[in-house]
């Protein structure tokens, strides 16, 4: 049985082989991903159609078409090497697909293109201290005042806020209107007077998550996108986009090929900890769990191009699956490390960077953002399987 792809997949493999060959040190380390030389690395990538592949020429993508097979040649082969696939975050992974689907023509010309270059960071203007889960019940409004929008209300666990360029926000702007239909999309600048953005330390001793303050904050009328009280709708996109991107099958390829390089390297009484029969195990359930992702992802990829696949329920085990697995094989390379897991911080004995310590405890924290695992279930549950809803406890005054 011949399971290899063909004689043209092949050449196109090894094209991807001599590029990372004659290119590969150019790569940015994680966690540069703001630095000059990752921006470089995008452009090149974007050249040569290894990021933003499919995205039109006109918008500042390679312009290629989709291929299932080829996505998952690239992503294959840069694993291997551990080398950056390119830069995401919000605007990359979120924003710019729903704007090719759903946003205007001047719309599309203007982000789009220093979006994927990494010349416009954005943030994603959502949560609120009273509409977390629930996030319809949201209350930050806009009112039209001339050509204006003008803004007042609070987002919290916003994301990047402090370093973005651009916000996409969700607004109440129809009050009178059923609460899933009052909400619309508006794009506007950080820099805009009247915000104020209020740093909060996470776990990882970061400050990756803010409090955003509007107070008459005033946005031109025609950066929304879609129509007034179509926000739902986009937003809803948006999640998608946003549950498929907070832990990609393929960055969990290319650490689980660093756990294993660690399990090779590192000794334990006399052998090498790869060796171990209780660490080989630990190691083969999460492969075989990253299998299965890369199984439903080629299936989702599928489906852009085969639309008549119902791929609903494949969609929603995406973020549930992926978080708790990246949380997981991160712990297994600190458990491998023995007492240097522990190190953290300037450490001088931190291997990696301390970026397995980092990683467990970001994806400790990913397990609860973007929609916490408990409501990921509830999800799959009622709206993928068909279950009856979960059963609401009556108030008691």
């Amino acid at each position: 049985m011949d399971l290899s792809f063909g004689p043209r997949y092949e050449d196109f493999r090894s094209e991807v082989r001599q590029f990372i060959q004659e290119h590969g040190s150019k790569s940015p380390q994680a966690g540069n991903s703001g630095s000059k030389k990752a921006m470089a690395w995008q452009t090149l990538l974007i050249e040569n159609g290894y990021a933003a592949r499919t995205i039109p020429k006109d918008y500042g993508g390679y312009g290629g078409s989709p291929d299932i097979i080829e996505s998952r040649i690239i992503a294959e082969e840069f694993s291997k090497k551990q080398i950056s696939t390119g830069l995401g975050g919000q605007g990359i992974s979120m924003l710019v697909p729903v704007l090719l689907e759903m946003g205007s023509e001047a719309q599309k010309k203007q982000f789009v293109g220093p979006t994927i270059r990494g010349e416009m960071l954005w943030c994603q203007g959502y949560s609120e201290p009273g509409a977390g889960s629930d996030l319809a019940s949201l209350s930050t409004k806009a009112v039209i005042d001339g050509d204006d929008w003008v803004i007042n209300g609070q987002k919290i666990w916003t994301s990047t806020a402090h370093l973005a360029d651009w916000i996409f926000c969700l607004v109440r702007t129809e009050p009178t209107k059923p609460k899933h239909q009052g909400i619309s999309f508006l794009l506007f600048k950080m820099n805009t007077p009247g915000i104020e953005i209020r740093p909060l330390v996470d776990m990882t001793g970061d400050a990756n998550f803010n409090e955003v303050f509007f107070t008459d904050v005033r946005v031109p009328k025609d950066q929304i996108v879609g129509e007034r009280g179509q926000g739902w709708m986009v937003a809803n996109a948006i999640l998608g986009h946003e549950r498929g991107s907070l832990a990609p099958p393929d960055a969990a390829q290319s650490r689980l090929n660093g756990v294993i390089k660690l399990m090779e390297e590192k000794n334990f009484a006399g052998e090498k900890v790869i060796d171990n029969p209780v660490f080989r195990d630990r190691l083969m359930k999460i492969q075989g769990r990253i299998l299965a992702m890369k199984c439903n992802d080629l299936r989702l990829l599928s489906a852009k191009i085969n639309k008549n696949q119902d791929t609903q329920l494949a969609s929603m085990i995406v973020k549930l699956q992926g978080t708790e697995l990246r949380h997981e094989l991160e712990s297994l390379a600190i458990d491998v490390m023995g007492e240097l897991g522990l190190a953290y911080g300037d450490n001088p004995y931190i291997k990696g960077g301390g970026s397995w310590q980092y990683q467990y405890m970001y994806y400790l924290g990913l397990i609860i953002g973007g929609g916490t695992s408990q409501i990921q279930k509830n999800i799959i549950s009622e709206r993928g399987l068909g279950m009856p809803r979960e059963p609401k406890i009556e108030r008691k005054d």
